[in-house]
């Protein structure tokens, strides 16, 4: 059990000055033609088959419902980290324009309901645990998509770039980013009554693996915490289907030894099954971002998100902007709290959040040059800000007024 805690505790948060940014973009796949209608299967493993030949820096995934994920490489700076994404982009583009596909941001798949269709015992496995639940882990698995920004997790002393100070700062910030990029407001084709159902949807699935740890305590402390006590969702084998488990935390797991010993790869693992708002891997994962449209719709949250943690000045003026959203937050964890809550539902429509995204979203474009930001990131945060921010819109608004006639009372992840 020690030795468990000890590896949890020293793999999560590595210090030191934040020099390092990465992203990972998930896209739904439609068809040029007819992007309402369901793409069959068959030409989503084709078109997954496709890319994977292609010379690529990122990390190509295929996820369970067909989605394609780039994770780039970590960068130096923002300049190289979108360079060498927008370059595979431009690869992945051509290649699935060639089969009359395109890649689409959208947080939830808006007009149809897929199924998965990546067979893998990870994905077996995982829909069985998720089915003991409710159906939000099936939305979440086949039809969502986001735009994850990876910083670094600061350095061990106090001040804007401390671990300790970003790790609670993430919380409140997190909150503004999902409100100003809420970008899922449909269920096939009708609003649901959030304007990021994803979010929404992460909301009503298992909470020992999708709510933050405890806000109150150290931060290491906290995630090994977490860690110990989430039911482990299934048990690797070598060969045949990996078996699920129920009602089993890790921290039984360990003190029982059954139904086999655990071992290194076991803890490692179990870390890549949970999935709160911000994941520390040793960097923070900032989870809480819609996929996001149109071509250079991912620059912006990727440019605002580096902006806000690793300039000093953008940092501690964006903590200021979000400090009072903390009373808004109450006691409740992220993102069942009503803070988070409003910013799922409402978006930049919600006063305080329009007031903390405003705040945050100048303060980064201040910070932008001296990040060394191209003018075409600059054009596209002028662009959404002039559109979305400073109307207190998001872009799930877009689609809503595309559908306005039409009213439905969905259940997020239905």
């Amino acid at each position: 059990m020690d030795e468990a805690e000890a590896l949890v505790r020293g793999i999560c948060f590595k210090t030191g000055p934040p020099r390092l940014l990465g992203v990972e973009l998930e896209w739904l796949v439609h068809d040029l033609r007819e992007p309402t209608r369901p793409v069959e299967a068959a030409r989503l493993n084709a078109a997954a088959d496709r890319l994977r030949k292609l010379p690529l820096r990122s990390l190509l995934t295929i996820e369970p419902g067909g989605q394609i994920e780039f994770s780039s490489q970590p960068a130096g700076s923002l300049t190289a980290c979108v360079d060498e994404v927008a370059a595979d982009l431009d690869l992945a583009r051509a290649e699935l324009k060639d089969i009359g596909l395109f890649l689409a941001g959208y947080g939830k798949e808006p007009w149809t309901h897929p199924d998965r269709v990546v067979e893998t015992r990870r994905y077996s496995a995982m829909e069985v645990y998720y089915d003991r639940w409710n159906g939000a882990g099936r939305t979440i698995m086949c039809r969502t998509a986001s735009v994850q920004v990876c910083v670094d997790a600061g350095s061990e002393g106090p001040g804007p770039l401390g671990f300790d100070r970003r790790w609670r700062y993430a919380h409140l910030l997190g909150a503004v980013l999902a409100a100003a990029f809420a970008n899922s407001p449909l269920h096939l084709g009708r609003p649901t009554g959030w304007r990021s159902t994803r979010q929404a949807t992460y909301a009503r699935m298992d909470p020992g693996r999708t709510l933050a740890p405890a806000e109150h305590m150290e931060p290491r402390a906290a995630w090994a915490e977490y860690a110990l006590d989430a039911e482990v969702m299934f048990i690797r084998r070598e060969e045949g289907p990996w078996q699920p488990v129920q009602d089993l935390p890790l921290r039984e797991w360990l003190r029982t030894g059954e139904p086999r010993p655990v071992t290194a790869g076991d803890v490692i693992y179990h870390l890549t099954t949970l999935f709160p708002p911000i994941r520390p891997r040793g960097h923070l994962e900032m989870r809480m971002i819609d996929a996001q449209p149109g071509e250079d719709g991912w620059l912006v949250p990727l440019a605002v998100t580096a902006a806000l943690f690793d300039d000093p000045t953008a940092a501690e003026t964006a903590y200021r902007a979000v400090k009072p959203l903390a009373d808004a937050a109450g006691g409740e964890p992220t993102p069942r709290n009503p803070l988070w809550r409003r910013a799922a539902r409402h978006g930049l429509s919600d006063p305080e959040l329009h007031a903390a995204a405003a705040g945050c979203f100048a303060a980064a474009r201040e910070a932008l040059p001296r990040l060394g930001a191209s003018p075409r990131v600059l054009e596209a945060v002028d662009e959404f800000t002039s559109r979305y921010v400073a109307r207190g819109r998001c872009p799930a608004d877009d689609l809503l007024d595309l559908v306005a006639d039409r009213v439905t009372d969905a259940e997020p992840g239905s």
